[in-house]
């Protein structure tokens, strides 16, 4: 795993493409993964809300359209250049309620303890360098008994899909991405994190070492990506 400064400056590099990018990568499923993700935070009803690793936003802007009004979103990352480009699209959108966006290292978030009420973080678990220590930080934060974590990532796909999306993370995308961004070590890099990343099971069993009860796992598109609903 690269360490947090190289990511850093790889996310930087590719910030102003880097939505266009996901859209393309994806065949578009990516707003659908993300509405999914929605649907069960607002279930929840949380009175707050913090969005890590929250990229470019749009996230943090789908849970705004969502949630009352009343409930505060935090959105944080730890790369300036997209939190820039959250920030110019929150400028057109003007969307009501609290929607703010910061600098957060998720390894040391500047949160107190038991803040909020649901925390979400979407293709950011896989980059942690330390990825216990961040699921332990994603707990503290949350309210004890009431708090829920919310975890999409990519994972490992069904038996019968994995030859064939093998075959295009490894070959496909990152030339996708290449023509899309200019970036091809950046999707290089994407699609080995990936195919290292644990399978369901296996981040359930991690983040109830972190300390969260009730874990269950939503697979969803042939298990390319799933989300991991998790309690304080």
């Amino acid at each position: 795993m690269p360490e947090g400064k190289t990511i850093q400056t790889m996310f930087s590099g590719i910030s102003g493409r880097y939505d266009c990018a996901n859209h393309l990568i994806s065949g578009g499923l990516d707003w659908y993964w993300r509405q999914r993700l929605v649907g069960m935070v607002a279930r929840h009803r949380p009175a707050s809300v913090a969005d890590l690793a929250t990229g470019s936003g749009d996230v943090a802007f789908a849970l705004r359209k969502k949630l009352p009004p009343e409930c505060p979103i935090k959105a944080m990352d730890f790369c300036e250049p997209m939190l820039e480009v959250a920030r110019e699209k929150q400028k057109k959108r003007k969307l009501p309620g609290e929607l703010d966006f910061s600098f957060g290292d998720c390894l040391d978030l500047p949160l107190d303890d038991g803040s909020v009420e649901a925390v979400t973080i979407s293709f950011g678990l896989r980059n942690f360098e330390d990825r216990h220590r961040g699921l332990q930080e994603m707990r503290r934060v949350l309210k004890p008994g009431r708090g829920a974590l919310f975890v999409l990532e990519f994972t490992q796909p069904d038996p019968w899909l994995k030859p064939f999306y093998r075959v295009y993370m490894n070959h496909v995308l990152p030339w996708i991405a290449k023509w899309a961004t200019g970036d091809k070590a950046a999707y290089d890099y994407l699609a080995g994190s990936v195919n290292a990343f644990p399978d369901k099971a296996s981040l359930a069993e991690e983040i109830r070492a972190a300390g969260f009860e009730k874990v269950r796992a939503t697979g969803m598109s042939g298990s390319i990506v799933a989300v991991h609903q998790a309690f304080a």
